[in-house]
């Protein structure tokens, strides 16, 4: 059996998280159809070939900014060259007085040049930066939609006997149900954060950086609270502790 290459196990692999995440949601389709959280599944599944697609766009060049930038950057050091020759033409029998102030002149110019550069430079980063937050929002906000799914369901409710109100989330799921629904939920979270991880992958920017660790520890933080959830569940219905046995769904 040929074996892989030892970097595919140093560095997320787009095509198998997608995988990973068809797969999860032809789980919860199979178990749930009709529930909310399958349709937010197939969402994340979209948004997943997103994130593949925009991930992989950040390691390349964008053409039409470092066309700019270079005919720009040519443009400056034209025009500095010209000013030296000029300022080398004039210089004999020059004050001193008349060089501070050239001096001085020339400093700043150096100064608005240098910030110019920079700001070429580092254009093309920017705006992957800007396209990368706008896209670490969404999942963020995914997080926030799954959290809500598994908000109303909770361990108590799998009693027979309860006192509930008019205003009362209906309760459906059985004890089995209820500990796959919220592991479901644990998985979607794992992988969001995951899909995040991906922008960090091979774009080192420290302001993506610091939203990727973000929305991991929301996303480990909202599976920690499902999991207490789960471990309350196994602990009054010890029987939902097959739901974690699922063949093929570990």
């Amino acid at each position: 059996m040929p074996q892989q290459p030892l970097d595919s196990y140093r560095a997320l692999d787009p095509d198998k998280l997608i995988r990973t995440t068809d797969k999860l949601v032809q789980r919860i389709g199979e178990r749930f159809p009709e529930a909310g959280l399958y349709r937010v599944a197939q969402e994340l599944l979209d948004t997943a070939h997103m994130v593949a697609e925009k991930s992989a766009a950040l390691q390349r060049p964008i053409p039409w900014v470092r066309v700019v930038d270079g005919v720009i950057i040519v443009m400056i050091l034209v025009l500095l060259a010209v000013t030296l020759v000029r300022i080398e033409l004039t210089i004999t029998g020059i004050g001193v007085w008349d060089f501070i102030q050239v001096l001085e002149a020339g400093i700043n110019d150096v100064i608005l040049i240098g910030a110019a550069l920079f700001f070429l430079l580092t254009l093309e980063k920017r705006i992957k930066r800007s396209r990368a937050l706008r896209d670490l929002h969404e999942l963020r906000s995914l997080a926030h939609v799954v959290d809500m799914h598994q908000l109303t369901k909770d361990p108590d409710r799998v009693f027979e006997q309860r006192r509930a109100t008019s205003s009362s989330p209906q309760h459906t799921l059985s004890a089995y149900d209820l500990g796959r629904y919220l592991d479901y939920c644990s998985e979607l979270l794992a992988i969001i954060g995951k899909l995040a991880a991906l922008y960090v992958q091979n774009f080192d920017d420290s302001v993506v950086l610091a939203s990727v660790d973000e929305i991991e520890s929301l996303t480990n933080g909202l599976s920690r609270k499902i999991w207490q959830k789960v471990m309350i569940l196994y602990e009054i219905r010890p029987e939902a502790m097959g739901a974690l046995g699922d063949e093929g769904e570990g």
